[in-house]
């Protein structure tokens, strides 16, 4: 079966959020996956419209999986609202409960009038077992997996679209490399961004990115790669010098990203090599980039053929090995980056 990507969490995350805040809601939601961002987007905006203010006292229980077994779980779904058309009961970071299958059996036929809502906080249930299957046929699962490393430049672009303002392909991948895969940090980066930037502004620029979350052009694995791209034999050695002088830098946080890099260059020469010219369509799908990134990637094929490219790849797996212990000698991590770079030009 196919991997679902973060465009079909995003899409039923946005279908729930309309129905919830036009108070149309389920008996139980499911709500889980390796990324938190959108079961706990889903979860706040439950709690924020299940109840009136005024109705909450009596009719809204949020506790923890570390704290209640099933048997309560179920007592309280069980109960009728007090001067309420419903009730809710959440259960965040529902993993920890020991018996959380055995809410099964309640999803098979819950409570009309009770929202039950569990919360999983980076994990799954099983999808062969009951709870998963009731509540699939009785309520709604969201099942949230993490994005892939090159998926979340693409996810910033749509999350800043989201909130009515555009941002520069380089700055979103710029974000990304700083904030990796964790779409809650991008989210606090993004409201601390757009509260210092003046009123009015409609598209984050590099130079915001620079000024307002803290990182530079001049330390990122980002210029690095593309540097590599062209060629730039000063540029990337530059670069690594620079990137290995940053606080608590760690090879194998640069040889990944070197590692995707040339994975989509050998891809995408490979793609260069059939007969028929790639499409922007075939492009994207091979790239998983922006189309601003296509012309880097077309001076990437010349630069690193498909000998060399393969030979690149070759040697930034040894120097993630030696990074992580594996034969490294005495080199600090900064040397090893520094050498790695200078075989590759010298590949």
């Amino acid at each position: 079966m196919a991997r679902a990507g973060y465009a079909d969490t995003d899409r039923q995350c946005r279908e729930i959020v309309f129905d919830v805040r036009n108070h149309v809601f389920k008996s139980v939601y499911l709500l889980m996956g390796a990324e938190p961002w959108y079961p706990e987007k889903v979860c706040d905006e439950i709690i924020a419209n299940a109840l009136e203010e005024e109705e909450r006292d009596f009719n809204q229980l949020i506790c923890y999986g570390s704290d209640v077994d099933a048997e309560t779980v179920v007592t309280a779904a069980r109960r009728f609202p007090m001067m309420a058309e419903r009730q809710l009961v959440v259960v965040k970071e529902a993993q920890a409960m020991h018996d959380l299958e055995e809410l099964a059996v309640y999803c098979t036929k819950p409570l009309e009038s009770t929202i039950l809502v569990l919360l999983l906080h980076g994990a799954s249930v099983d999808k062969r077992k009951s709870l998963y299957k009731s509540v699939m046929k009785e309520g709604v699962v969201l099942d949230s997996p993490e994005l892939r490393d090159y998926e979340v430049p693409s996810w910033i672009s749509s999350h800043y679209s989201s909130l009515g303002i555009s941002i520069d392909p380089e700055a979103a991948a710029l974000l990304a490399e700083s904030a990796g895969t964790d779409l809650s940090r991008i989210a606090v980066e993004t409201d601390k961004l757009l509260k210092n930037l003046p009123e009015g502004t409609t598209r984050v620029s590099v130079e915001d990115i620079e000024t307002n979350v803290g990182i530079s052009r001049e330390f990122s694995i980002f210029e690095l790669t593309r540097a590599l791209s062209y060629g730039r034999r000063e540029d990337a050695l530059r670069l690594a010098a620079r990137i290995g002088q940053t606080a608590k830098f760690a090879l194998p946080a640069a040889t990944a990203p070197l590692f995707n890099h040339f994975y989509r260059v050998l891809r995408y020469v490979i793609l260069l090599s059939r007969e028929r010219y790639p499409s922007p369509q075939d492009k994207a799908a091979v790239l998983g980039v922006n189309p601003f990134f296509f012309k880097e990637y077309d001076a990437a094929a010349k630069t690193w053929p498909l000998s060399r490219c393969m030979a690149a790849i070759s040697l930034i797996t040894e120097y993630d090995y030696r990074g992580k212990g594996g034969e490294g000698g005495e080199a600090t991590d900064a040397e090893l980056l520094s050498e790695l770079v200078a075989k590759l030009l010298n590949s």
